[in-house]
């Protein structure tokens, strides 16, 4: 992902809420399988670190990219934002946008 995209992704992200959040449990299979039901249905999703989990945003981020096969966005204070294509009826392709 070039850093172009990347920007016009993070200013889609910017009206997004927080649609997974992060709790004492940290990343679970559940959590796992929530964002990926998630990435499949939206491509970009903003994700919050709630003050009790045992995972910085950063850290969060990192794992969960790592177990979803998607790419990290944007990490800012307690929330980081996660691209990744659809496999059936892509809404967001990188290629075209720039």
């Amino acid at each position: 992902m070039t850093t172009k995209q990347r920007a016009i992704l993070r200013g889609m992200a910017s009206v997004y809420e927080p649609i997974l959040h992060i709790g004492k449990d940290g990343i679970s299979e559940n959590t796992v399988k929530q964002c990926s039901d998630a990435l499949e249905a939206r491509e970009l999703i903003k994700v919050a670190v709630l003050n009790n989990s045992p995972y910085t945003a950063r850290e969060a981020c990192g794992k969960l990219c790592e177990k979803t096969h998607a790419e990290p966005v944007q990490v800012i204070g307690n929330r980081f934002v996660i691209y990744r294509q659809a496999r059936k009826n892509p809404k967001i392709i990188l290629d075209e946008l720039c």
